[in-house]
């Protein structure tokens, strides 16, 4: 793996991570109810969920590229296209969160289980990884030594984003009443996705 594709991936996932999602919503919930305490297990939660969503989806792409390469350049093109879907659908959301009731106090035990599930056995985050991580793959190298860098960046990713969050979850309360904010902050992320797969197809399409 080269270092300028690392460095689009970091680039990529940083974006895709910052626009929240149900997984940040629960995240800044539980910041809005218990505080800066709930940070810390929410973010390994998260991270542990995000690490079973990618192991789930790797057994995926690993049999695709074993499979038929020409499947897999198939899967790397309807990727890029569900990134702009992904990216259209974020636009027009419009000024509001995904409404998320606030959880009683709670173990850390309790927490970290709780970003798990949310984030691990959300059948759009298997799907997403799919779609998403084959942009990045180089299919004439090695397998294991790029997911496992992939993996690795990725959950570390996720831990800060979702550790920042809960951290600055108090704070939140305000912009969330602002639609204009929070209407901006969903077309800008939408744009950047939408980028994000136009850029992509059009790479793969003068590599072709």
């Amino acid at each position: 793996m080269s270092i300028e594709v690392w460095f689009a991936f970091v680039a990529a996932s940083a974006v895709l991570l910052i626009i929240p999602g149900p997984t940040i919503v629960l995240v800044m919930s539980y910041g809005l109810g218990q505080g800066w305490r709930a940070a810390l297990p929410m973010a390994a939660g998260v991270a542990l969920g995000d690490f079973t969503a990618m192991s789930l989806s790797m057994l995926g792409i690993g049999a695709l590229l074993a499979a038929s390469a020409s499947l897999f350049a198939v899967v790397k093109l309807a990727g890029a296209a569900y990134l702009v879907w992904l990216g259209v659908r974020l636009w027009r959301a419009g000024g509001t969160f995904e409404a998320q009731p606030r959880d009683g106090r709670a173990t850390a035990v309790r927490m970290i289980g709780h970003a798990w599930l949310v984030t691990a056995l959300n059948p759009k985050s298997i799907t997403f990884f799919v779609a998403f991580l084959p942009q990045f793959i180089d299919g004439d190298t090695a397998l294991p030594p790029q997911m496992a860098m992939f993996v690795a960046t990725f959950v570390t990713l996720s831990f800060l984003n979702a550790l920042a969050y809960g951290l600055i979850a108090s704070k939140a309360r305000a912009m969330a009443a602002d639609s204009r904010a929070v209407g901006l902050f969903n077309k800008t992320g939408g744009a950047l996705l939408i980028g994000a797969g136009l850029a992509t197809a059009t790479l793969q399409g003068s590599k072709g």
